[in-house]
């Protein structure tokens, strides 16, 4: 049983509700170990995962058991970090005193309300809320329950959380970074003077470094110190603890120079100040942060661009009217126009007027697509020309916009396999790196190379170490491989889907509907007699121009597609399973099998070899008959989409076998595995035989990718390694699905490959850049190298290039965006 069988069993038995929790504050692997260990500590939580890049916790808990949403933050805050929580006043027309405890009482029950506060007097309602779990409408539609009047809020105070917090972040980071260098840059001054003028006494000057570098310690560098102190508390420690003892070393040790110099001159030494080298550290940490987060909000502008794309207004067309609503506002069955120029405000069908559709932020496709009466429309997609009414089927979280949007958000809450390593790494690295740093201090002050010397070597170590890049290794690989994806018609639904995909060396394609388009269509017809291929092809039309069988339906459009002048059939007779009989103009007109032209009495001897090199092809041949003579033949065939023999030819060049797989007869599929190129057949298997195959070639070694589009299809994708559904395709196929390509072709499986490819890669040299680093400099600034050349690695450099090699980490992710398929 894969793994991937074992959950989808779990959540039969048990059912496991998902929440999403926006945490602030996290900067390394080690910050994310820590918030997601103390989360998995609460009752009922069955699992947590958090994600640094996009600074968000997903947490799982059994439904039959409640999950408590101050429990989660006091959990969070309780080790130094914070939920992200949303502020909003909203006016209440007509509210009184008397009602205010009521509606309050009842706001502060919805899941995701963490406080409620309301003022009767200024008819105010002010609430805290987590904006993952609940909404400032689901809010707005609690209140008018009591039948209280909310008026319309402006889009610019029910900004996204993201946005809000980012942005304070951002700009909080700026602020005390800009503050920093002004106090640092005065402190540096001192060093210059220091250098070309060597003051006697430095008493007072002591004192003016002080003041300056205070602020920067304790406004500057006070989230590493609070996060510090929090994890004193809790026994855990992170990046945050490499900084304040590294720093609060230099700064406590120039204190006690500065106001007790006698503990120095009692000793024979002088009393050195470094608050430069605190005030630098800081300084040059924050600017590293700074950066880091510009370059990490670059990595999921894909998945912005496409939330961004959600329309907010639509025409509501009611009793004749036309109206401008809000999108939340629509509801399924509510008639919808959509004029030239505007994006689709959700899904529905088409009941009056035409359209050509840009499709491409669903599929990729940039060809527009034409819409008639009937045709399904998508919500999100632009309508290029045209105008047309429709009927709304989907809203909200149910429309395929918002599921894509949520499968990306999902492949994003997951850790592939690569990121184990990592985690293992962080659990261990800020406890062995404050190991070594204390080790070589004791090293150098017993060799008899003085306190400051075995201090500042204490310190380079602990700020040169950088668990930052560890931690951003993978997850922002993982963020702009998704966002690049879903921009191709990629929906990922996982991270180890995505490293998996890079070990594919079989692909197994099911045959109707993913290799072929699942549609009969006429590929020949042979003259066999007097009349020309159009009168052939004409006659036989007319005969089955009201059938409803799919070779009948072939015939009709091909006819159609021609242009050709279809007469009324009369005394139309049909035998299941054989063909169908008509007079057409003054003509008898047979068209079916062989067995129907036998029945009908008409030798038949002749067309065998003909009725042979049609099978062998993966055709089939329908004969035409005018007054009982036999005038031609129609090859009829499941037809071959355009791209599947490129697409297998370049998934062989990159050494990954290709199987097909089919319920159909061999002949009918050796003939299609011919014509593309593939030579493992597995024909005539059975839908739960499938699975069965799958398995038997993960047994003999394989790492199988499943490519399907139908509800048999289903446990043959479970099965696999890699399940890939054509988005055409039935939503089971889907549902079990890692991957979904939107667009109806197999290019796509090509492009997983590549995409997966280049992310493993760029994945791998991430985090070899972090473990090189951490392996190389680690020791440098512990002075290992001192004795032999003489090299030391200066605190304030260790902090620079500490700053510099989580930036590298991102902006190495950010090249996945370039990638060209």
């Amino acid at each position: 049983m894969s793994e991937r069988e074992r959950e989808i069993e779990k959540l039969n038995i048990t059912k496991v509700l998902k929440i999403e929790i926006p945490i602030v504050g996290m900067t390394c692997a080690s910050c994310v170990l820590k918030v997601q260990n103390n989360l998995q500590k609460l009752p009922g939580v069955k699992n947590a995962v958090v994600n640094l890049v996009t600074e968000k916790a997903t947490i799982e808990f059994e439904s039959d058991k409640t999950l408590n949403l101050k429990d989660v933050i006091k959990s969070v805050r309780s080790i130094g970090y914070d939920v992200a929580i949303q502020k909003i006043t909203i006016p209440i027309e007509g509210l009184a005193s008397a009602s205010a405890s009521i509606v309050e009482n009842s706001i502060s029950k919805l899941d995701g309300v963490v406080s409620v506060n309301i003022n009767p007097a200024t008819e105010n309602l002010t609430v805290e809320f987590v904006s993952t779990l609940i909404s400032v409408d689901n809010i707005k539609s609690e209140i008018e329950k009591f039948g209280f009047k909310v008026p319309h809020l402006a889009e610019e105070d029910v900004e996204l959380y993201e946005e809000i917090i980012k942005k304070r972040e951002y700009e909080d980071l700026k602020k005390r970074f800009i503050f920093s260098s002004i106090l640092t840059s005065l402190i540096l001054l001192d060093m210059l003077s220091h250098f070309f003028h060597h003051f006697g006494d430095r008493t007072v000057v002591n004192y003016i470094l002080f003041l300056l570098t205070t602020p920067v310690m304790f406004y500057g560098g006070g989230k590493f110190f609070r996060s510090f102190l929090a994890g004193i508390r809790h026994l855990s420690v992170d990046m945050n603890t490499l900084i304040a003892i590294g720093t609060g070393s230099a700064y406590l040790y120039s204190v006690v120079a500065t106001f007790i110099p006698s503990v120095f001159t009692s000793i024979g030494r002088t009393p050195d100040v470094y608050y430069e080298t605190s005030a630098v550290i800081i300084t040059l940490i924050l600017l590293g942060r700074l950066l880091e987060t510009r370059a990490r909000a670059q990595t999921a502008t894909a998945i912005k661009k496409l939330s961004s794309l959600q329309p907010k207004t639509a025409t509501l067309v009611k009793d004749g009217e036309e109206i401008t609503v809000q999108v939340k506002d629509i509801k399924p069955g509510d008639i919808v126009l959509v004029k030239p120029g505007e994006r689709i405000p959700v899904d529905g069908v088409i009941i009056e007027g035409y359209a050509s559709v840009d499709e491409s932020v669903i599929t990729g496709e940039s060809m527009p697509v034409e819409k008639k009466p009937g045709d399904i429309v998508i919500g999100s997609t632009l309508n290029k020309a045209g105008s047309f009414k429709f009927r709304v089927t989907n809203v909200g979280k149910d429309t395929v916009f918002s599921k894509i949007i949520q499968l990306v958000k999902d492949s994003l809450a997951s850790k592939p396999p690569i990121q184990k390593l990592a985690d293992k790494v962080a659990s261990v690295f800020v406890p062995i790196v404050i190991s070594i740093a204390t080790l070589s201090f004791i090293v150098w002050y017993l060799l008899g190379y003085g306190f400051t010397f075995a201090l500042m070597n204490f310190i380079a170590t602990l700020i040169v170490a950088c668990p930052c890049a560890l931690g951003l290794a993978t997850p922002t690989a993982i963020v702009v491989a998704a966002g690049k994806s879903a921009e191709m018609g990629i929906l990922i639904k996982n991270g180890t889907s995505l490293e998996v995909a890079n070990k594919v060396n079989l692909v197994v394609f099911d045959k109707t509907g993913t290799i072929t388009y699942g549609k009969p269509e006429v590929t020949d017809i042979i003259k066999l007699g007097n009349l020309t291929e159009d009168e052939i092809l004409r006659l036989s039309a007319s005969v089955e121009r009201n059938s409803e069988h799919p070779l009948g339906e072939a015939i009709v459009r091909y006819a159609r597609l021609r242009n050709l002048k279809l007469s009324e059939p009369k005394n139309f007779f049909s035998i299941p399973g054989q063909g169908v009989f008509a007079n057409v103009d003054s003509f008898e007109v047979a068209v079916g099998n062989l067995t129907f032209m036998l029945n009908l009495g008409i030798d038949m001897k002749k067309f065998e070899n003909t009725i042979d090199i049609l099978s062998n092809e993966g055709k089939t041949p329908v004969f035409v008959a005018v007054d009982r003579k036999v005038v031609g033949l129609i090859a009829i065939a499941d037809t071959i989409k355009y791209d599947a023999k490129e697409t297998i030819s370049k998934l062989k060049k990159l050494g990954i076998d290709v199987a097909l797989l089919t319920g159909d007869n061999y002949k009918t599929a050796r003939a299609i595995a011919n014509k593309i190129g593939v030579d493992k057949v597995f024909a005539e298997v059975l839908p739960e035989q499938k699975s069965e195959k799958i398995d038997e070639l993960k047994k003999s070694g394989y790492i199988v990718a499943m490519v399907g589009d139908g509800i048999n299809d289903a446990p043959a994708l479970a099965k696999s390694d890699v399940a890939i559904a054509i988005g055409s395709g039935t939503e089971v196929a889907s549902a079990t699905a890692d991957i979904i390509l939107l667009k109806d072709d197999i290019k796509g499986v090509l492009q997983v490959i590549k995409i997966s490819s280049k992310t493993y890669k760029i994945i791998k040299q991430n985090l070899f850049w972090a473990f090189f680093y951490n392996i190389i400099l680690i020791p440098i600034a512990a002075g290992i190298l001192y004795p032999f050349t003489g090299l030391l690695l200066k605190p304030v450099l260790a902090s620079l290039s500490m700053s510099f090699s989580s930036v590298l980490v991102v902006t190495n992710s950010l090249r996945i965006k370039k990638i060209k398929i």
